[in-house]
């Protein structure tokens, strides 16, 4: 193999890591805050690893947002709130009203969690997440970037890729296979 990827391929592998960033840090965030609500820890998400779905989808989001362009913290922060509102609340109601009354969260049962609406989102989640949406798209996501564009490409692929199948497996295993064996989530 080159020891050089194109600008293309390793624009979709950060998006990729980043991806999978997001949602390990959505993961460390919930540990963290489970402990805090509860008392003591429990074990986030469906799968194996540490990361959860919900927001692999909002870091892809900003991510895919902000890229290629510069975007001021008050308008990141803006886009994290209203985003991260609308994929909770699409994924919550669709979890419990389509898929027969699965709740993987609800805010109903949750300290600090004022402006709540049906369970599925609260002003609390969306303020954090518009706060963490700021600081990964200013910050995160350049400098992620940045050091992409400068990675050497054979160690970038394979880590890459062993990460992909990781995190595939988990995926297959943790949301679709047990689910089915399972009967539900």
């Amino acid at each position: 193999m080159k020891d050089e990827l194109s600008d293309k391929k390793r624009t979709v592998i950060g998006v990729f890591l980043l991806t999978v960033l997001g949602a390990f840090i959505g993961w460390v965030y919930e540990m963290i805050f489970y402990r805090i609500d509860l008392g003591y820890f429990i074990k986030r998400g469906h799968g194996f690893g540490p990361w959860l779905p919900i927001y692999a989808f909002g870091a892809l989001g900003l991510t895919l947002i902000v890229i290629r362009k510069k975007i001021r913290p008050a308008i990141l922060f803006i886009i994290s709130v209203i985003g991260s509102g609308i994929i909770e609340y699409v994924t919550g109601w669709v979890l419990y009203n389509l898929m027969g009354g699965v709740r993987l969260w609800d805010y109903n049962t949750e300290i600090w969690n004022w402006g709540n609406i049906d369970g599925f989102v609260c002003a609390r989640s969306v303020l954090i997440f518009g706060v963490f949406g700021s600081i990964y798209g200013a910050l995160v996501i350049p400098k992620f970037m940045e050091f992409i564009r400068k990675a050497n490409a054979r160690v970038l692929v394979i880590f890459s890729s062993v990460l992909a199948v990781i995190v595939g497996a988990d995926v297959i295993y943790g949301y679709i296979i047990k689910t089915i064996i399972n009967g539900g989530l």
